[in-house]
């Protein structure tokens, strides 16, 4: 018998302060039975970080033609990709190859470390390509905060992000391993 998705309803607040973006959002988002709460909170949080009207979250773990989250424009045409975890570097350059713009948000401390010294060398050609660690101890802490209802601030200031609850807050300084070069 198959295991069926983990469904979480999430209010999430953002405040970018970096981008001028200040909206709400109400959130629906399935956890695939082999995600971990820390994973979907990666997701929920590359969301706020990129957070705009037309970011939707793909279908991820569940397909390998789809990312974690992606923004396309009014033609079809895919605006942003985005990825989280620690992709194989083939599906990241078939996502280049799709997409203006490709996001990868690793986490997992030393196995994302170990992931980016493999396949650096070979991402380094893709233009649009930006990769973007994210502290161990932090999603950790993000992790503790899911629940399957759940209310959220999101504030981005010079790079720094804090998500709270409201009770809690975790403070999230990204990590920039690569960025996608100016054309």
């Amino acid at each position: 018998m198959a295991l069926n998705a983990t469904i979480f309803k999430i209010d999430l607040t953002v405040t970018d302060m970096d981008r001028g973006y200040y909206a709400s959002h109400a959130l629906v988002l399935a956890r695939h039975p082999s995600e971990t709460d820390e994973r979907m909170m990666v997701r929920l949080l590359a969301f706020a970080l990129n957070a705009g009207e037309a970011l939707a979250f793909g279908k991820g773990l569940s397909s390998g033609d789809e990312p974690d989250l992606w923004r396309k424009d009014l033609t079809g045409a895919i605006e942003l990709w985005i990825d989280v975890g620690q992709p194989d570097e083939k599906s990241v350059r078939r996502a280049c190859g799709r997409a203006a713009q490709v996001c990868v948000y690793s986490y997992g401390g030393y196995i994302a470390e170990r992931w980016w010294q493999q396949v650096h060398d070979s991402l380094a050609r893709p233009d649009n390509l930006t990769v973007i660690d994210l502290p161990q101890a932090a999603t950790r802490e993000m992790a503790a905060l899911a629940q399957r209802n759940l209310q959220l601030q999101c504030t981005i200031q010079d790079g720094t992000a804090w998500l709270t609850d409201g009770a809690r807050t975790v403070e999230i300084t990204p990590v920039l391993r690569s960025a996608a070069r100016k054309s």
